[in-house]
């Protein structure tokens, strides 16, 4: 019976991810290196040394791996993480999952089959559960929507805080019935959802939520069933800048204005935004920090990749514009 690279992991006690940098003479620090080594002699493992050569090839490419590239949060991002690549006179390879669970899994094994040297990630949220699961040849960074605690590192905003206080300045406003509209592929869109239902509650409000899929025709087609059901709410909180867009053409297409009719407020801080009717209330995620934050705990992960994994929660700003007012 043949010995593997995951039977020497298993006796070294570490992924096999790590046994591949040190046969592949990657960055580890002695002592793992000391003890993969001894796992090495004990279990007898012969690596095939034309594959070695290959992983200890540095591509200098980094990977990203995107939920929906027409989403503006995710082309920010994208530039970000190109810029701080691009300093490091390193190349980027994007993938665009549009939620499809499919499609992302193809662009992991693309990943692996590139030896990027480490990736990027916004997982879907049927691939965000399992990721503690999985053993990846790279250190990965997610981004906007994190794992299981301690599996990698993470990059996000606080959701359910940014989502109460959306709620918070609009019942300030002396709105009461206060829809929302989340997202239904994704774990940023639960913790905002999250988010919603306590700030509601603790403002002794009730909750009425709908998830759709995550664009502007899911939101304009959620939203126009509501405004044409009688059942008007007083405001709208939407969970991301595509389906705000929607959520503003529903308005507008049922021949309502914003405040007037009902007030309404999102996620991102598009140069839309403040174009249009008075300016619409947004919550402004800090994005270019984001993809810059996870480019360098990406780095860090390279130089020291033993370290506990750590999760950076940024936050967004409220930009309060006409369109949430009391009228």
């Amino acid at each position: 019976m043949s010995v593997g690279i995951k039977d020497v992991a298993k006796a070294a006690g570490v992924s096999a991810a790590t046994v591949s940098r040190v046969l592949g003479n990657g960055p580890v620090s002695a002592d793992l290196r000391e003890k993969v080594e001894a796992a090495v002699r004990a279990t007898g493992y012969r690596p095939n040394l034309s594959a070695r050569r290959l992983r200890s090839q540095h591509s200098r490419t980094i990977g990203l791996i995107v939920s929906d590239i027409r989403n503006p949060f995710f082309t920010t991002l994208s530039r970000a993480v190109e810029d701080a690549a691009y300093r490091a006179e390193m190349r980027v390879v994007l993938c665009n999952t549009d939620e499809n669970p499919q499609r992302e899994a193809m662009y992991l094994r693309l990943m692996q089959e590139e030896r990027i040297t480490g990736l990027i990630y916004a997982p879907t949220r049927a691939a965000a559960g399992t990721l503690g699961t999985l053993d990846f040849d790279f250190p990965v960074v997610l981004v906007d929507r994190a794992g299981p605690l301690d599996a990698h590192d993470a990059v996000v905003i606080d959701n359910a805080g940014a989502a109460g206080q959306l709620v918070g300045h609009l019942s300030d406003q002396g709105h009461r019935r206060i829809l929302g509209l989340f997202g239904n592929t994704s774990s940023t869109a639960v913790e905002r959802h999250d988010g919603y239902r306590a700030a509601m509650a603790a403002r002794g409000l009730e909750p009425d939520a709908v998830f759709v899929a995550p664009n502007d025709q899911a939101a304009a087609a959620a939203l126009a069933e509501r405004l044409a059901s009688g059942l008007r709410p007083d405001a709208v909180v939407v969970s991301n800048g595509l389906m705000l867009l929607g959520a503003y053409r529903a308005i507008r297409a049922a021949g309502l204005e914003t405040p007037r009719d009902l007030a309404l407020a999102g996620f991102d801080n598009e140069t839309w935004t403040e174009l249009v009717g008075p300016g619409l209330t947004v919550m402004e995620q800090p994005v270019t920090e984001i993809g810059r934050t996870a480019m360098e705990l990406l780095f860090e992960r390279l130089r020291t990749p033993e370290m506990a994994p750590r999760k950076i929660v940024l936050s967004g700003r409220l930009v309060v514009r006409g369109s949430s007012a009391r009228v």
